[in-house]
């Protein structure tokens, strides 16, 4: 499962522990292009083959870089995504779409907005829905990604709790789309972006982690320093509930795509690494 560096890209290292390939590049920027690259020649591919490409998606600050990568593929390079569909990790609960803080608005904006995908391919999941009938629009969503013949690639980031989605510790591998409650720490992380915590939602739609591990390929992104703990944890700690993100090395295509500085942590092969 490995993947062969681009031209433009600068690896500090690259090797496989616990099952997952780790890369670390040199910047950010790097890294999430080379996912774009990924995700823009599997695009094509199914395409070329008349074929969907099915993505699971993220929100956050992370995978802003490898959004406006894509954008830019499309807009210079013709990739188009009229054979997309995607379907998202999660949402807050509850969440008007068109409120500051949804990651509908949010997956608008930095990515739907600009390229050619039809709006009927678009999945996000549904903080409107009632919470009497959440577990069953939960169930519909699972339908929905089994339906589409399920993920081909599902991009993630990672929380500093070990989340991946809303997946907080405590979540089990078999997981599927429900609704959670957040820990203290996410929502004091998103304390921000709702004006202070008391405005913070307490509660979230997700993807279990049992639907992300039926995806073909995972791929990971986690840069700066204060990610470097939980990325070391997910990596090279035990695998538990306690730390969700540790359930991705049972997966057989995982790729930890990290900067220098959320990869200091972790214990390399070779003490001679360096960057290129």
């Amino acid at each position: 499962m490995s993947i062969q560096p681009t031209e433009n890209e600068i690896d500090v290292a690259q090797w496989v522990h616990s099952g997952i390939e780790i890369r670390v590049f040199a910047e950010d920027l790097d890294a999430s292009k080379s996912v774009a690259a990924e995700i823009a020649t599997l695009i094509r591919q199914r395409t070329d083959n008349g074929e969907q490409c099915v993505l699971g998606l993220a929100t956050g600050s992370t995978p802003i870089q490898v959004y406006r990568e894509l954008i830019r593929l499309h807009r210079e390079e013709e990739l188009s995504w009229k054979n997309v569909v995607t379907f998202n990790l999660d949402e807050y609960f509850p969440m008007q779409p068109c409120a500051a803080q949804s990651y509908v608005r949010f997956m608008n904006e930095q990515l739907f907005d600009h390229v050619d995908i039809r709006r009927e391919n678009i999945h996000i999941p549904d903080g409107t829905v009632s919470t009497e009938s959440v577990n069953d629009y939960c169930q519909r969503y699972e339908n929905l990604i089994d339906a589409a013949g399920g993920i081909d690639l599902q991009l993630l980031g990672i929380g500093r709790t070990g989340h991946v989605g809303f997946n907080e510790p405590g979540s089990e591998q078999a997981s599927t789309t429900r609704l959670v409650r957040l820990s203290e720490i996410t929502r004091t992380d998103a304390a921000k972006d709702f004006g202070g915590l008391e405005n913070t939602p307490r509660l979230a739609i997700t993807m279990g982690v049992g639907t992300i591990l039926r995806s073909r390929r995972i791929r990971l992104l986690a840069f700066g320093q204060h990610k470097s703990a939980i990325v070391e944890r997910s990596i090279q700690g035990s695998i538990s509930n306690s730390v969700p993100a540790t359930y991705l090395r049972e997966h057989r295509d995982v790729t930890f795509l990290l900067d220098a500085a959320a990869a200091s942590k972790l214990n390399h092969p070779h003490s001679d690494v360096s960057i290129r």
